[in-house]
């Protein structure tokens, strides 16, 4: 059995990194991948916004060397979390959790100012 990703896309916000309590790094970043197809009634190329999740020296490395809007490939596997939200309902949530980060490309400061909101 096969469980792998390979996404190509723009980081949406500034990554950050946060330290457990066993002291553990990790850093959750989203991704703005567009799909290699037209939406039909749009005519537009729609975006999916993929959260990963990244450990220790990925996370750590992506944090120093990335910024909102950087180019990256995340390769890794596709992982679900089952939680309870405040009414007791189970919510299925699914993430990739990253085995390489490849860094492909920073925008210019001039790109950075004309770049397209990713926010969700």
């Amino acid at each position: 059995m096969l469980n792998q990703a390979v996404l190509v896309g723009r980081i949406v916000r500034e990554p950050e990194i946060k330290e457990l309590e066993n002291g553990t790094k990790v850093s959750n970043i989203t991704l703005a991948v567009p799909r290699a197809f037209k939406n039909v009634e749009t005519g537009v190329y729609d975006t999916d916004f993929v959260d990963c999740v990244l450990w220790k020296g990925i996370a750590e490395s992506t944090v120093e060397y990335c910024k909102k809007g950087d180019l990256v490939g995340v390769k890794g596997r596709i992982q679900t979390n089952t939680r309870e939200d405040e009414n007791g309902d189970k919510k299925t949530f699914m993430n990739i959790v990253a085995e390489k980060v490849t860094f492909l490309s920073s925008k210019s400061k001039e790109n950075q100012e004309q770049e397209q909101d990713y926010s969700r």
